[in-house]
């Protein structure tokens, strides 16, 4: 017979080191970049979700109602991070960025100067997100969320179907890296120095 506290304890490792899926079906597809977003990149970086791609823009509301865009970061490389107060992976990762927000933001990099975190979430109760940015102390600016969960707009352009997921971008824009977490993080900024 098996011990239930041992699979119970089983059962939380597992969920814990998981990621948050959406179960959204196959004809819920995800929106494609617009023709007007593809027009106002260069040649040389098309828009797009792939290493080498200009990031898609994101211009989202904040805790406060600001609309933060994406592109006004420019010039720092940024971690896009889509996350949520419900997941645990997600808070479970949460004392990684601040760490390494913490010892990056004021960096001098090859491909951009400082580093922030541009954090979408996929809440859907503006109360618990901002309790969530206080308890997990994310006490960088840039919070966006549009408050719809897993039909959110910012997680459908980025196709993100589990969470936490990111993506790694430089001064100009263009996607270096994706799903960079724990120690990896700071391992790739680290290479990134000046």
């Amino acid at each position: 017979m098996i011990n239930k506290a041992v699979l119970i304890g089983s059962m939380v490792i597992a969920f814990a080191t998981a990621n948050c899926t959406s179960v959204q079906n196959e004809s819920n597809k995800d929106p494609k970049v617009t023709a007007s977003e593809t027009e106002t990149a260069p040649a040389e970086a098309p828009v797009g979700l792939a290493i080498g791609n200009r990031a898609p823009e994101l211009e989202y509301e904040s805790p406060n109602g600001k609309t933060i865009k994406l592109s006004s970061l420019k010039g720092q490389l940024v971690l896009i991070d889509f996350w949520a107060s419900w997941c645990p992976p997600c808070r479970a990762e949460n004392p990684n960025l601040v760490s390494t927000y913490n010892q990056f933001k004021n960096s001098e990099f090859n491909v951009g100067k400082g580093f922030t975190i541009y954090s979408v979430s996929l809440d859907q109760q503006k109360d618990r997100w901002l309790g969530a940015i206080k308890m997990d102390n994310l006490s960088w600016p840039s919070h966006v969320s549009d408050l719809l969960g897993w039909q959110s707009v910012p997680a459908a352009m980025y196709q993100v179907r589990s969470i936490p997921s990111n993506f790694l971008i430089d001064g100009k824009g263009i996607i270096i890296a994706t799903n960079l977490r724990g120690e990896a993080l700071g391992i790739k900024l680290q290479e990134l120095l000046k």
